[in-house]
């Protein structure tokens, strides 16, 4: 298996992540629900729009994300893998609809906030991963 489809599998199988933002040089971080689209090349994600995080994702849109496999693994079988990526508003009622109903799909606990009027549903598309097996192992690659 190419190590871009290792790094892909691996964002398919988990579906929390920690967001990364900033705001004037500070760094912000936030747990994060999410669904990607088949090639994953776009993340799902959504926030309420009165929130730091969406102020700091309107004001500069460069987002790292951490998803990881320590939970349930030996500390030499953690899987770290940073997602670098830009922030976006989902344009077009059908994609955004779609991506919605994918949210719910995976994480039926979202429903009260989907349904929230001041909720976002945003993406964040995909430039590079890095994935970190183990201690010393470390691959990086862009995505086009």
């Amino acid at each position: 298996m190419q190590m871009i489809e290792k790094m892909k599998n691996l964002v398919r199988e988990k579906d929390t992540c920690v967001l990364a933002t900033v705001s004037e040089g500070n760094p912000h971080c936030s747990l994060m629900s999410y669904v990607t689209d088949p090639e994953c090349r776009e993340i799902y994600m959504v926030t309420h729009r009165q929130t730091r995080k969406y102020r700091n994702l309107a004001g500069n849109a460069s987002v790292s994300l951490l998803i990881d496999t320590r939970a349930g693994a030996g500390k030499e079988e953690i899987k770290a893998l940073t997602v670098g990526g830009v922030f976006q508003k989902i344009e077009g009622a059908e994609k955004l609809e779609r991506v919605r109903k994918s949210l719910l799909a995976r994480h039926p606990g979202l429903r009260v906030f989907l349904e929230d009027p001041g909720a976002e549903i945003f993406s964040v598309r995909v430039k590079s991963f890095q994935l970190l097996e183990g201690i010393r192992d470390a691959t990086y690659v862009e995505v086009e």
